[in-house]
């Protein structure tokens, strides 16, 4: 593998983000792209990933693409990752608690500056929209999570201050505004996604048991509902502008599953997909597991870490899921029309306890340019975002504003690379 690594060494310094956030000028160093196609993969580190046998495409891929070394989740849990990666921000949100969908009376995180947390706990997430504070991460977390007793953020050392003037918007709202398009694919939503917080693709939060007869002895309930799908990883679905949907454009409609002719599949194979595609696999396929859905869903054994803490069936299905993503793309019309990049990421590592680091693998595939490159630059999901609006002309979003947020030009290729 080729080696093009630029060391930065931050240890031991605890770096403040700028407490004014909002729209900035378009970021500069990445070549413009004509599709983005982003999968996010659960709860899984960098040492979990990397040399683990039962991941060989994914290795495959982190050798033949480019890899990113030095690369960092924000916090905990998955949401505020989704909402980082999408969003420059946590937007008040450090839970994955349910949305208040389509309320209109609820006040915003952002309003009131009170965190959304699992401890102390907190109602549902009020539609975010607006602008105001969003939530400092500090360093060491005791207030998420509450499987353990402190995690790690980030590296354990650097703290990101509460930032004012945060805006209530994803790269979804500044696609829209430039004219171009996304899509949220989302693994067994049902046919609509509004007001469905999970659901194994046929049932759901929303399904009524007391209507499928004959009631069986013991009653159907929602609690053998396997949770495939998880709104908590379709970070769109929380904003006000789309659950409302006043612009057919940025909608809940913009949601669909990974079949049927206007699906994932349907797409690629028809060459019609958006410029940005978020993919997230289902919660048997991202990783993550289900503790209802039997041994080869099951959750990771133990959270210590390790690769030999983890369910080696996840990582497999993780794997032949990544496989057959990236394949579809890459036989796709669209991959072969103009500049694309396919990134495939973790949100998160587990839950494993201090001194354990948030450190997770990004690895970019793009059908230009030079592969097979390393970068041990320091980069996290802001980061992603950043260089995603750079590809796309956006001004940079929230916390991707960030004097210490740098474009991952050496992943995906400068502006002034020859073609």
């Amino acid at each position: 593998m080729k080696k093009s690594i630029a060391a930065l060494s931050l240890l031991g310094i605890a770096l403040a983000s700028s407490a004014f956030a909002s729209e900035g000028k378009t970021p500069e160093g990445i070549r413009h792209l004509d599709h983005v196609f982003v999968i996010m993969m659960e709860n899984t580190s960098f040492n979990q990933i990397l040399n683990n046998p039962n991941a060989p495409f994914i290795n495959q891929l982190a050798h033949t693409g480019n890899l990113a070394t030095n690369y960092f989740g924000i916090g905990h849990p998955s949401l505020t990752n989704y909402l980082e990666v999408v969003g420059g921000s946590n937007f008040g949100v450090q839970s994955d608690n349910d949305s208040d969908w389509h309320s209109t009376s609820c006040a915003t995180n952002l309003t009131t500056g009170v965190a959304n947390t699992d401890n102390p706990p907190s109602p549902s997430i009020c539609p975010i929209s607006g602008s105001g504070t969003d939530a400092a991460t500090p360093a060491i977390d005791s207030t998420n999570e509450t499987q353990v007793s402190f995690l790690n953020n980030i590296d354990g050392i650097q703290a990101i201050p509460a930032a004012e003037h945060i805006t209530g918007k994803t790269i979804a709202d500044q696609l829209v505004e430039a004219g171009r398009t996304w899509k949220s694919y989302q693994e067994n939503v049902p046919a609509s996604a509004d007001s469905v917080n999970y659901s194994d693709g046929v049932y759901s939060n929303l399904t009524d048991f007391s209507k499928i007869t004959p009631v069986m002895n013991p009653p159907l309930t929602s609690a053998g509902i396997v949770s495939l799908y998880a709104a908590k990883h379709n970070p769109f679905v929380y904003f006000q502008s789309v659950q409302e949907g006043r612009n057919p454009e940025l909608s809940l409609a913009n949601t669909v599953g990974f079949d049927g002719a206007n699906g994932l599949f349907g797409d690629l194979a028809s060459g019609k997909v958006p410029a940005f595609s978020f993919i997230a696999p289902n919660q048997c396929n991202d990783q993550h597991g289900r503790g209802n859905s039997g041994p080869f869903c099951n959750y990771d054994p133990v959270s210590d870490g390790t690769q030999a803490g983890l369910n080696p069936a996840l990582i497999q299905r993780g794997d032949m899921t990544i496989k057959k993503l990236v394949t579809a793309i890459k036989n796709s019309p669209a991959w072969s029309e103009g500049n694309n990049a396919i990134v495939v990421l973790w949100d998160e590592n587990d839950y494993s306890l201090t001194p354990n680091i948030n450190k997770v693998a990004l690895i970019v595939d793009t059908n230009y340019g030079a592969n097979g490159k390393t970068s041990a630059i320091r980069y996290n999901h802001f980061s992603l975002l950043k260089t995603i609006e750079a590809a796309f002309e956006l001004p940079c979003l929230n916390h991707a504003c960030d004097a210490n947020v740098q474009v991952m030009s050496d992943l995906f290729g400068s502006q002034h690379d020859k073609k």
